[in-house]
């Protein structure tokens, strides 16, 4: 078996522990953020001093704090039997948590032990502070590790559904080798019966959704698609980023989905971003949606690299291709008009 080299875990760097701490620090030493600078010190408490940890978008990006928004990760072990498997949760802390805000919580984890997680895993962790059946959240009360038990219990259940659909499938390889052969019969003979287990449902947008796809962008053979489309739920955005990503066009491209959203919900707006390896592009996306004063709305680009380094210009054509996205769905409108024209198509 080839060895696999993997890139060292943040947890090696002393830098972060040092800088995890400075801004505790900090945190402490202001009256109005000292709950949250308490609350992060628990949580290395009861998890270990090396699961909790700064989050930074790549390895050159020093800022624990973006736009006054507090983001760390926090990596658990499933409890027993399960404490070898182990998950990454992205917190997002808006600046007015605990008093009229509650944390956002998001699963960097891309596979639970075997398995991939699929989008509902992720939409249901997504809407943990804003579901019905999610944690109740109250004015002026941390609530972060209550999250991130519920995550936990949501993950356990989700790995032992796959777990019993894995052993049910070996079950049925074992059956099938056995009747091959009783009846002479191998495992190859293309008459052989074939037993499948579904795993994961086929990749669905949510009902209502409408996705704008504008003409490509080409400098050098590399080509810039800009996506963009309306949402209602936080949680929409990664079975939007599933459904995509699951399109083989798209998946092939050297960074299929650099995207940013903003979306309101009651008095709370929430964002985020991610530039799906592209350094820094996802933030430039979140930072044109936040100069548009654009709300609602979820814009990704899909950049194909033709061999040729552009150099900055590629960001030039990023910000272009999602601004033009934003055009045809006709979010750069006034909010009743939302139609789209004739330089691009809907999906």
């Amino acid at each position: 078996m080839t060895a696999v080299a993997s890139s060292p875990s943040p947890s090696t760097d002393p830098s972060d522990a040092q800088d995890l701490d400075t801004l505790i620090a900090k945190l402490l030493s202001d009256p109005d953020r000292e709950p949250v600078g308490s609350e992060i010190e628990v949580l290395k408490s009861i998890y270990g001093e090396d699961a909790v940890r700064i989050w930074r978008a790549s390895r050159d990006d020093q800022r624990p704090v973006i736009d006054d928004k507090i983001r760390y990760e926090v990596e658990v072990g499933l409890p027993d039997p399960y404490e070898e498997v182990k998950i990454k949760v992205l917190v997002s802390i808006p600046p007015s948590y605990p008093s009229s805000s509650p944390p956002q919580l998001q699963l960097l984890s891309r596979y639970i032990g075997a398995f991939g997680v699929d989008s509902n895993l992720f939409g249901s962790i997504l809407r943990t502070f804003i579901s019905s059946n999610g944690v109740e959240w109250t004015p002026d009360v941390v609530c972060v590790f209550d999250g991130l038990q519920t995550v936990l219990d949501r993950c356990v259940e989700w790995y032992q559904e796959r777990l019993s659909a894995d052993q049910v499938g070996e079950l049925l390889r074992e059956d099938m080798a056995a009747h091959n052969q009783s009846t002479n019969l191998p495992n190859s003979d293309p008459t052989a019966a074939r037993y499948t287990v579904e795993v994961e449902a086929t990749v669905e947008l949510p009902d209502g959704i409408e996705i704008f796809e504008a003409e490509s962008i080409i400098d050098r053979k590399s080509s810039f698609v800009g996506r963009a489309c309306a949402i209602t739920d936080p949680a929409q955005v990664p079975l939007i980023l599933s459904y995509l990503s699951s399109d083989r066009r798209i998946a092939r491209a050297a960074h299929p989905i650099i995207n940013a959203w903003r979306c309101q919900v009651g008095a709370v707006l929430h964002q985020d971003n991610d530039d799906d390896g592209e350094t820094a592009a996802g933030g430039r996306l979140a930072h044109l949606l936040q100069i548009l004063e654009i709300n609602n709305v979820l814009v990704i680009v899909t950049r194909y690299f033709g061999g040729i380094h552009l150099g900055p210009d590629r960001f030039k054509h990023i910000n272009q291709a999602a601004r033009n996205a934003l055009e045809v769905g006709g979010f750069l409108d006034s909010p009743e008009s939302k139609k789209g024209n004739a330089k691009g198509r809907k999906r």
